[in-house]
């Protein structure tokens, strides 16, 4: 089953379940947001079907009754696909496939995550990360159907670097993830290599993360004219990003793309993408993008909030910035507690709208109180020239016959102490 049969999309039926734990209303957002994964896909939803179920049922999630009419609908509309916003065991597919009959393929929601991200997955190391995340996941599932895995073509939920290894024996797949993880773990090396160059680089570095299609590709292609793929899309970047961007002080520091996260995010996706996703981790600053526009905003948040303090990078200073306000900011009461945090900026990264004060936010938060100053310093009082390189950021020195005039960037302390090179120096009380 191809994604597309001449031009035409793949329609599937997507299926939830409200439980006596769980809220209608949030039942409901939930399958609507499975929708956009599926149409991120290449798919098109043909029906939906929410059940009322006081708990799953061990052996198919929903009842018969359901199973039964969700059959009927596949069997008179030439259905081949059922998506199910919950993650179902390798028998639960298996009896689901069973009972539905026809030849239809039977997947969850962390099957179809990890499809978009085979779909979009760019770089050597982005489809290793992939096809590791479905053996992990996917193969079990794909196995235990007890069906012939050559029937895998491609199709939404079955595509992917590893589609092929999936035609292979258990104890081969065991071998092809070990190998996998070996590899990833040699690329991981290779990655924390680069983070220590940039670390002696001595430029800071910035995470760009949030919710999927919350605008992070698009700011960063604004900020920097980084050229990387932007669609309104969930997911339509996989890879990660990096760019060089210069602060209005003039100073450079580093922007990082990262992948979107998503509520229900599979945790061999988030394993397999740790090396990732630690762009956020090992970050001086993390600027969470939020689309403003979506009336969902808060829970999205909430949700990328959460991912980073499974990650460890909780505790990282923050700056919010609400995207997507040339649709209008979503009206609701909470976002004027939201604006209350330290650090938030309204943009819209389409149209550039706000962005300047964004960099005026991150030099703040990078520098505090610091600022540029121009020092000219005596040739016979090099120390205070070895203090500017210990305890400031120096960005130019130019030597001369008398003196030696530098340009570092420096706090109201250091600046105090090496007030008589100022050329500029602050008008204090004692002036007046």
């Amino acid at each position: 089953m191809n994604i597309k049969e001449n031009d035409i999309k793949t329609k599937s039926i997507l299926v939830g379940i409200v439980t006596d734990s769980a809220d209608a209303e949030e039942a409901e957002k939930s399958i609507y947001e499975l929708g956009q994964l599926l149409d991120t896909a290449g798919g098109e939803v043909f029906a939906t079907v929410l059940q009322n179920k006081s708990t799953p049922d061990p052996r198919t999630f929903i009842g018969k009754g359901k199973v039964a009419e969700i059959g009927e609908l596949c069997a008179g509309n030439g259905i081949k696909l059922v998506i199910f916003d919950e993650e179902l065991s390798p028998a639960q597919i298996r009896n689901l496939e069973d009972d539905i009959g026809n030849d239809v393929n039977v997947i969850d929601r962390s099957m179809l995550i990890l499809d978009i991200f085979a779909l979009h997955a760019t770089s050597g190391e982005g489809k290793l990360q992939v096809e590791l995340a479905q053996l992990k996941y996917t193969a079990p599932r794909l196995i235990g159907q007890g069906a012939e895995l050559s029937r895998l073509g491609g199709g939404i939920g079955t595509r992917g670097p590893g589609e092929s290894k999936l035609e292979s024996d258990r104890r081969h797949i065991k071998r092809r993830i070990t190998a996998l993880e070996e590899e990833l773990e040699r690329l991981a090396n290779t990655r924390k290599t680069m983070r220590a160059a940039r670390d002696r680089s001595g430029l800071k570095k910035i995470a760009i993360v949030g919710y999927t299609n919350a605008g992070k590709s698009t700011l960063l292609n604004t900020l920097t004219d980084a050229g990387i793929l932007a669609e309104d899309k969930l997911f339509a970047t996989l890879d990660p990003t990096t760019r060089k961007f210069t602060l209005p002080g003039g100073e450079t520091v580093l922007l990082t793309d990262t992948v979107g996260f998503i509520k229900k995010l599979p945790h061999h996706l988030v394993k397999a993408f740790r090396s990732t996703l630690d762009e956020a981790v090992y970050s001086d600053i993390i600027m969470i993008v939020i689309d403003a526009s979506d009336p969902e905003y808060l829970s999205q948040l909430e949700c990328t909030e959460q991912t980073l303090e499974e990650l460890g990078a909780a505790d990282k200073p923050t700056l919010y910035v609400f995207n997507k306000c040339d649709r209008g900011a979503y009206d609701d009461p909470v976002i004027d507690r939201t604006r209350d945090r330290q650090n938030v900026v309204h943009i819209s990264a389409l149209t550039g709208k706000g962005c300047d004060t964004l960099a005026e936010l991150l030099q703040k938060m990078i520098h505090g109180d610091k600022c540029s100053v121009t020092f000219k310093i005596p040739n016979a009082e090099q120390g205070a020239l070895n203090r500017l390189y210990k305890d400031a950021t120096v960005e130019d020195v130019e030597y001369g016959a008398e003196f030696v005039t530098v340009k570092a960037i420096v706090d109201s302390k250091t600046r105090g102490m090496l007030r008589k090179y100022d050329t500029n120096p602050p008008i204090s009380d004692e002036d007046y």
